[in-house]
């Protein structure tokens, strides 16, 4: 049975220069595992992923002082997994199978490319999305590193 051996919790407020910053923060927490360098990378750029789409998608159409918040939720394990969950309580996501999907986007036509998922997806061993409309959006990502 696996054993959480640290944990990380983390409220940041919705805007654009926090995506660098929970990048940077996510990474050195899971330092504590040695990753390589790969390793590190894909999870650098799957929180990346995910942030930016709570701060570009989750609270589009609120006003500045209506901001919102993104939590950042990261456990380390004994076995060298890593869990990392990202939420928002923005508008949410309507259609997750949809949303999913390559080169769809809620955003205005030609704004986005709409590959956001698949390359969380494609960084981690296991991406799950869950949304309600109106109430927000949770993306749970596991990435195992290597012995």
């Amino acid at each position: 049975m696996k054993k959480k051996i640290n944990e990380l919790e983390l409220k940041l407020p919705a805007i654009s220069i926090n995506e660098a910053v929970s990048r940077s923060i996510v990474s050195a927490f899971v330092a504590e595992l040695d990753p390589t360098v790969e390793e590190l990378g894909d999870l650098r750029c799957a929180v990346s992923e995910a942030v930016t789409n709570c701060i570009v998608h989750a609270y589009r159409g609120r006003e500045e002082s209506a901001l919102g918040y993104i939590y950042i939720s990261v456990r380390l394990y004994d076995t060298r997994e890593v869990v990392i969950e990202i939420t928002d309580e923005g508008c949410g996501i309507e259609d997750v199978e949809l949303a999913r999907r390559p080169h769809f986007s809620g955003g205005e036509p030609d704004e986005r490319c709409g590959m956001g998922f698949l390359v969380m997806e494609s960084f981690t061993d296991h991406l799950s999305v869950k949304s309600q409309k109106g109430e927000g959006t949770s993306v749970l990502m596991r990435k195992n590193l290597k012995p």
